[in-house]
């Protein structure tokens, strides 16, 4: 059969379906120096990104390039991290990358993913304070999402016992790293939440895990995790790690606990304290009721006298 000569038409849309069709070339972190660097009137940014084997080039537009201010401008010779989508042009015959985040490169891939999330996140609304609710004073009933096997369960039911042993525990558990762990957080609270009765639902929820790397808190990161909280109808506290850890998860939720037995301590009153105030009360309605009763007697006493 002789060769057929393509239209070029045909072969470049061809090269940009391959690209559009490949998930990697569209959520993808890049590294290398920027040179070349131009910015438009509109405030759109131009640049190449090289290293010693290659160069692409990159645009940044405007309406991503504001979200996220870098600590100093892009420069020429800068060292950066970007994310974004590699695109091919069939009119111009030309491939690069469509930026939407941008950061020097010591920060390093997952802490710039998480502000790359953190910013979109943001922008959107889900951390605004303003929505934030305040937790029930007296909880009937406390949600616990975590994994029924690690060291949090163990935390969060040790304190609930000690300080509100009234309350019931609706437990959910779940795993909490790993590839299967977003989804399954996610669907936990929506179980705790929106698929249940008003009436049937816990007051407040815990979501967390104990402490870990980075990458093994992810999952409380990850979008399905961020949306569900934010759309629960009730109360959520997040308990992810440690005090010096940092999840999306605690920036979505309605408060944020610096560990498992903190959010535990947070949730539920101190009966102790509720029985000494109780108790003090009583003392105060009793003193006052001799008190009232005190001054009527006198009062009879007066009247009686004059009679």
């Amino acid at each position: 059969m002789p060769p057929e000569a393509r239209p070029v038409w045909q072969v470049a849309r061809y090269l940009r379906e391959l690209l559009e069709r490949d998930p990697s070339m569209s959520d993808l972190w890049i590294g290398g120096e920027v040179s070349n660097l131009t910015t438009s009137s509109a405030g759109h940014m131009y640049f190449t990104l090289k290293d010693q084997g290659g160069a692409l080039r990159c645009a940044y537009f405007r309406n991503q390039n504001v979200r996220v201010r870098l600590r100093e401008p892009m420069r020429n010779g800068d060292a950066v991290i970007v994310h974004g989508k590699v695109e091919f042009y069939p009119q111009g015959g030309t491939l690069q990358c469509i930026v939407d985040f941008a950061q020097p490169a010591g920060v390093g891939a997952l802490q710039a993913e998480f502000e790359r999330r953190r910013a979109r996140f943001e922008e959107e609304g889900l951390f605004d304070p303003t929505r934030k609710r305040h937790l029930p004073q007296f909880p009937r009933r406390i949600g616990v999402i975590t994994s029924q096997t690690g060291a949090a369960y163990h935390d969060i039911t040790t304190v609930l016992a000690r300080r509100w042993p009234l309350a019931t525990i609706l437990f959910r558990p779940t795993p909490v790293q790993g590839d299967e762990a977003p989804v399954e957080v996610a669907e936990a609270i929506r179980s705790m939440g929106i698929h249940l009765k008003a009436e049937a639902r816990p007051d407040v929820v815990i979501v967390g895990r104990g402490g870990g790397s980075a990458e093994d808190l992810w999952a409380f990161n990850e979008e399905p995790v961020i949306r569900a909280i934010f759309g629960c109808p009730i109360p959520v506290v997040s308990a992810v790690g440690h005090e010096t850890d940092i999840t999306l998860s605690d920036l979505v939720a309605d408060v944020r606990a610096p560990t498992p037995s903190a959010a535990a301590e947070l949730v539920a009153p101190d009966r102790l304290e509720v029985a000494r105030a109780v108790r003090a009360l009583e003392a105060t309605v009793h003193a006052r009721s001799r008190q009232r009763t005190g001054i009527a007697r006198d009062a009879t006493h007066r009247l009686t006298n004059r009679m």
